[in-house]
């Protein structure tokens, strides 16, 4: 008889109804996998667009079941997998699937979680702060001294990302529709916050707080809506990495700023990467990240813990924007 486990499934595309709770059957894990028994996993916007039907999981990943971050309890090894063993805790990223009792990972994705820190912590760390890691020092060079601009500064890749900019020796300067926010978050480190109204503007005052330079690098998870305010926030040399697109997909690129201020636009995405990508990030994460996480030097920012069975109440949070931080949904 098959194993069975529980799961969030995604019956069709759309509201926060297509929801369910369901068994499915437990996974058994291949060549290099590890079983986890999950306890908690993070919601992020992309649990939401999903279920949207606008951000499909990549090939391999669980089509049906969302979840992008979990922590939990090694209970089984497939072939080969040497790195942990049964009761070892764990926590990493998926391409889907982490919104389940159990999930099989391929243990290079996987990192321990530091004693001391609760599995519902370590739920909220693995995307926010792979992403923000990886995005401002691995594609976005961000370096001591320089200027970061964090839009959805209160989300969970912003509060990562002002804790490591701060870490890093750079000032960062957040945006956020919500002065609330903004001022929560210069308790991490942020050095500035701009209330940025719905379609509203801010590359004036980015040039105004850096003394007429401007921004050396955007963390940018809005996208077409912020497009030229990014660039005109610019500083000579600067870059601009897009990490999400809530304010659109598409939008007119002003040419001549790009060109005159000799800038960088790139977009980055780790859910698709193929596994020795991630499994490079997963390696940097645990090498420069986790040993401040685990020290207290960086924290997880959680908003707001609920029960699997709340998961459709936690979707209408997140895309009402009422959490700072992350949102955790534990089993």
């Amino acid at each position: 008889m098959t194993a069975r486990a529980r799961a969030v499934v995604l019956r069709g595309a759309g509201d926060v109804d297509v929801l369910h709770l369901e068994e499915v059957d437990r996974p058994v894990p291949g060549g290099g996998e590890v079983l986890v028994e999950v306890a908690a996993a993070g919601l992020n916007r992309a649990d939401c667009l999903q279920r949207r039907g606008m951000y499909p999981a990549p090939a391999g990943a669980p089509a049906q079941i969302p979840g992008l971050e979990f922590a939990g309890t090694v209970v089984e090894l497939g072939p080969g997998a040497l790195g942990f063993r049964p009761g070892d805790r764990v926590m990493g990223i998926t391409g889907g699937g982490a919104m389940a009792t159990h999930l099989v990972s391929h243990e290079r994705l996987l990192c321990a979680v530091p004693p001391g820190m609760d599995l519902v912590t370590a739920a909220a760390v693995p995307e926010v702060f792979m992403t923000a890691y990886d995005a401002l020092f691995g594609q976005g060079e961000l370096a001591m001294g320089e200027t970061l601009l964090v839009h959805a500064v209160g989300s969970g890749v912003g509060t990562a990302a002002v804790q490591l900019a701060a870490r890093a020796g750079a000032r960062s300067i957040g945006t956020s529709r919500s002065p609330e926010k903004l001022e929560r978050c210069r308790a991490l480190g942020m050095s500035d916050g701009i209330a940025v109204e719905p379609g509203g503007r801010f590359a004036d005052r980015v040039v105004e707080l850096t003394s007429g330079r401007g921004a050396d690098l955007v963390l940018d998870s809005i996208g077409a809506a912020y497009l030229e305010e990014n660039l005109r926030a610019l500083a000579p040399r600067g870059r601009v990495v897009v990490i999400g697109l809530m304010g659109g997909a598409s939008g007119p690129l002003p040419l001549s700023l790009l060109l005159v201020k000799r800038a960088r636009l790139m977009g980055t995405i780790l859910r698709s990467r193929p596994l020795e990508e991630k499994a490079s990030v997963t390696q940097a994460f645990a090498l420069h990240v986790l040993p401040l996480l685990a020290d207290g030097r960086l924290s997880a920012v959680v908003d707001e813990v609920m029960p699997m069975e709340q998961v459709r109440e936690a979707h209408r949070a997140m895309e009402q924007n009422r959490n700072f931080g992350k949102i955790v949904l534990r089993w």
